[in-house]
Formats: C-alpha cells, sequence, structure tokens
C-alpha cells in the first residue's frame, strides 16, 4: 500500500489558556452540495450571488447567519466522495498525495475491478500529523462530535482517538448512519444495524433526532472545554444529510405540496435540521459569552445527493452539472463559508484573521486549505517535513485576492464510479476531464470546458480546440507524477497514465 507521508512534529507543550488562542469550530455537513441551501453561492459577473430555483426551496437560516457575520467562497471544491475530502482536511493533502482515493467501507476493501490494488483503503494512520493531533500538542482540547469515515474496522482511522482526537462522539469506520431517528437507537434498535452510530444511548428510544443528539454532545463539549479553561477545536460532522433520507418530522410542514417527491422532501428536511444546528451552536456561544473567540468553518464534503434526478444531469445541482461522485462542477462544488462567532474588530484574534462581513470571494478555495488555515488561525506552526497542499485562506478571509495561490485543482478517482475511471483537471478557467479506459487502454477519452463561458459544462471543446486539450493533458499527467498518484489498471494489470 502507498505510504501516507510522515513527518517529525514541532510540539508545543505544557498548559494553553482559553484566552492565548481561539477556538475553532469546522462544522462539516455530509453529501452537501452548493445549491443545498437558501443562500446563493454562485455569482454573476458583477461579482453578485444569484438565486436559482433550488435555493428557493430549502431554508438555512443559519448559514444566512454566518454569511452575513462573514466570507462565503462562490467556488470551493471537494472530492466527489467522502473519506477522501475528510482525509484532505485532516493532513491538509490532495487524494493523489494520501491516497484514499475512494470512499472506504467499513468492513472489506472497495477496490473496483480495474481501480489501483494498493490504495489506501485502510485510511489515517496514527502517525499522520492530523489538524487535533497538531492542535492538541499545542495545548487545545480536541474534540470529534458525529461522522469519522477516517478508516475501515480495525485501522487507525476507525476511532478518531487515534489520529488526535481527545474526545470522540459517534464516530467510527461507518460512512453513513444506521437511522437518524432516537426511537430506534439510531439504527441500534431499528433500521441498519450494520450501520448503527455508536454512543448515543442515552437518546434511544427518545423522539430526539439525530442532528439535534450530536448537537447536544456537541455544546456539552464545549461547555467542558470553558470549565477547563482550555482552548477546543471541535469538528462538527454530521451525519446529515447523506442518506437513508428520514424525514425531521418537525420541518416536514415546510416543504408540502410543492410538487416534490417524499425523498427529495425528506432530504429537504435534513438540510433544515442540520441548520438549526449550526444556530444552535451559534447561539450557544453567545450565550457562553466566547462567540467572539471562536472562529467557525462550515462546508459540505462532497457535490449534492439531493434524490431530484439524473447523475450527470442538471436537477439535484442546476444550474451546475452533476451531483455526487461525478466528475462534474456538481460533484465536487460545496458551500464554504467563514465567520467569527461574533464579529469584534478590537478582539485581538480576529485582527490577526479579519475576514471581511458579508463578502463573497470570487477566488476559488479547496479542501486542503482548511489546514494551514486552522493552524494560522492557531498560531500554530506547521509540523516540518509533512507536505501541504493546501493554502492559507486568510488574505482570502479578508475579501483580497492571494496572489501568490494558483487556479489550479484536480479530483483524481481512479475507481470506476458508474463505469467512469476519470481525473479532472481545472486550470484557471478551463476544465479537463480525463477518461482512463481499462478494457480499451488506447482508447481514452476526454471532454474540455471553458468555466468562464460555459460554467453548466454543455459545451465540449475537446475535438474543437485540440492544442488546449493537449496543453491541459501535459500539465495533468505532470501533476499526477509530482504526487505520486496511483492509476487505473487494465486487464493484464499494466498501469493507465494519461496520454494524448
Amino acid at each position: 500500500m502507498k505510504k501516507m507521508i510522515c513527518c517529525s512534529m514541532l510540539a508545543v507543550s505544557g498548559f494553553v489558556s482559553a484566552q492565548e488562542r481561539p477556538n475553532i469550530i469546522v462544522f462539516l455537513v455530509d453529501d452537501m452540495g452548493v445549491m443545498d441551501t437558501s443562500l446563493p453561492f454562485i455569482t454573476n459577473a458583477k461579482g453578485e450571488a444569484v438565486k436559482h430555483p433550488l435555493n428557493d426551496w430549502y431554508r438555512t437560516p443559519g448559514m444566512e447567519r454566518m454569511a452575513q457575520q462573514g466570507v462565503r467562497f462562490s467556488t470551493f471544491y471537494a472530492q466527489s466522495v467522502s473519506s477522501p475530502t475528510r482525509t484532505s482536511i485532516m493532513t491538509g493533502q490532495n487524494a493523489t498525495r494520501h491516497a484514499t482515493t475512494n470512499w472506504i467501507n467499513s468492513e472489506s476493501n472497495n477496490r473496483t475491478p480495474y481501480g489501483p490494488a494498493d490504495w489506501n483503503w485502510q485510511g489515517i494512520s496514527k502517525q499522520m500529523p492530523t489538524i487535533p493531533k497538531v492542535l492538541k500538542e499545542a495545548g487545545y482540547r480536541t474534540i470529534h462530535v458525529g461522522k469519522a469515515h477516517f478508516g475501515c474496522i480495525g485501522s487507525d482511522g476507525e476511532d478518531p482517538k487515534n489520529i488526535g482526537f481527545d474526545v470522540n462522539i459517534a464516530g467510527c469506520s461507518i460512512g453513513q448512519p444506521g437511522s437518524y431517528y432516537g426511537e430506534h437507537g439510531y439504527g441500534n434498535i431499528k433500521g441498519n444495524k450494520s450501520r448503527a452510530v455508536p454512543g448515543l444511548e442515552k437518546y434511544h428510544g427518545k423522539d430526539v433526532f439525530l442532528s439535534d443528539a450530536l448537537t447536544l454532545e456537541a455544546n456539552e463539549q464545549i461547555d467542558k472545554s470553558i470549565a477547563d479553561n482550555k482552548p477546543f477545536f471541535l469538528y462538527m460532522a454530521h451525519y446529515a444529510v447523506h442518506a437513508p433520507f428520514e424525514a425531521d418530522k418537525r420541518f416536514v410542514a415546510n416543504y408540502t405540496n410543492q410538487g416534490k417527491n417524499d425523498q427529495a422532501v425528506a432530504f429537504a428536511t435534513l438540510i433544515e435540521g442540520m441548520d438549526k444546528s449550526l444556530n444552535d451552536i451559534m447561539d450557544h456561544l453567545q450565550e457562553k459569552g466566547i462567540a467572539e473567540n471562536t472562529l467557525i468553518i462550515f462546508l459540505g464534503d462532497n457535490g449534492s445527493d439531493a434524490p431530484l434526478g439524473a447523475l450527470k444531469g442538471y436537477t439535484s445541482s442546476a444550474p451546475l452539472r452533476g451531483k455526487k461522485g461525478t466528475e462534474y462542477e456538481g460533484g465536487v462544488r460545496v458551500p464554504f463559508i467563514a465567520c467569527w462567532g461574533k464579529p469584534d474588530k478590537h478582539n485581538k484574534f480576529q485582527q490577526q484573521m479579519p475576514i471581511a462581513e458579508n463578502s463573497i470571494q470570487q477566488q476559488l478555495g479547496t479542501i486542503m486549505d482548511i489546514y494551514p488555515t486552522v493552524l494560522q488561525a492557531a498560531n500554530v506552526q506547521k509540523p516540518t517535513s509533512h507536505v501541504i497542499d493546501g493554502v492559507d485562506l486568510t488574505t482570502q478571509f479578508g475579501g483580497k485576492k492571494n496572489e501568490q495561490r494558483g487556479e489550479r485543482v484536480w479530483m483524481h478517482f481512479p475507481h470506476a464510479n458508474n463505469g467512469s475511471y476519470f481525473t479532472s483537471f481545472r486550470d484557471g478557467d478551463w476544465k479537463l476531464i480525463y477518461f482512463y479506459n481499462p478494457e480499451l487502454p488506447q482508447h481514452p477519452s476526454y471532454e474540455l470546458y471553458n468555466l468562464s463561458k460555459d460554467p453548466g459544462e454543455t459545451q465540449n471543446l475537446a475535438t474543437t480546440n485540440i492544442k488546449r486539450l493537449r496543453e491541459m493533458v501535459e500539465m495533468m499527467s505532470a501533476q499526477l507524477e509530482a504526487e505520486q498518484a496511483l492509476y487505473p489498471v487494465d486487464a493484464n494489470g499494466n498501469t493507465l497514465k494519461p496520454f494524448i
């Protein structure tokens, strides 16, 4: 198996009080795409956010509240499925480098027929300098609440405590909940018992929706950190809005008689329940008097999985194309917002990392950027000898363009996904999608789009702009080699590398 890059760490020992470093919350939503919200992210030529029909369908006042207090990114990229994104957040590395290039199955290696044999399906190891590990050594109390999906059963990543968290609530190898209902014990009593959520026994048999149970637990951990006078890093990773699409009864009335199917209604209630969690946590920070000292980062882990239509069409992510697991923008674009819990220009932490209120940042960002940004906010040095692919977002948070960051982003998926083994590569306005062909290795296929003119990826220019296509394939190939990417293989086990 390809080894994840390890390092020696620059540790900071000794007691650190809450006043010396800010609190940090990463609020991660499962399977939430950029259009699954009432808050518009997509902008027009003037840089103004434009509402689309899906924004009128969903209700997310908590996200709107965050956006008023901070910055949202119009173009923010994740991987197309869960585990690669979560590993990238924890390590600051692209999936090509850490080699977790597919979602992790709990029980066995879910390598697809022509996928790379040594892809990292065991996930994050104890040796990796993850965000919680680095922050813990700097004196933070590190808290994991919700979905982990960092490794399979028996791996280091199965238990978040192995990778740097002091506290683990409800996290294990599973990627979806057995049930959202407390009456069902979140799968322990009724539902998919092989995916039962662990560690929430006190809510079993009660009318407490999973998103609420996790929120109650998170707020309790915040209180413990305050009592201990320690800064905290809270990784609040909801199981919502992943299937099964079980309706949150509190919100069903908001979506009835609007022409959508029952599954779409249930998905919308999961979105609203998740958003209530965000609001509840922000309220709790205010009540405890620590909001101004707390940085909140909100994002989704991959494109939308809303049950609204065709996988590669213009439905769940319209006007973008595609959804979760696909190579198109709707499969990899996610909502991203950052704010301080209570804006205060005189606060020392906010002076060190100012966030432009009610602003939209059009320069792109990626999930790899969270790692260096969090360490910068915490005033903690990066670990030595650890390659970080992400870029510190501080400049962009302040409403400016980071002239040092590149305009390239790539998503490598060397596994079968609805029949496609692919790598997508964006360079400025141009996007290449390269489809490997394991059964006919000499006949790969290509798609080429100019996203500035065609954000919906409707006009494939691969046959009309051969020069640009060739340039993109060469740049993508060089980047994959630089990161020691793993590739699909053909029927004879031969490695398939991009060519034109």
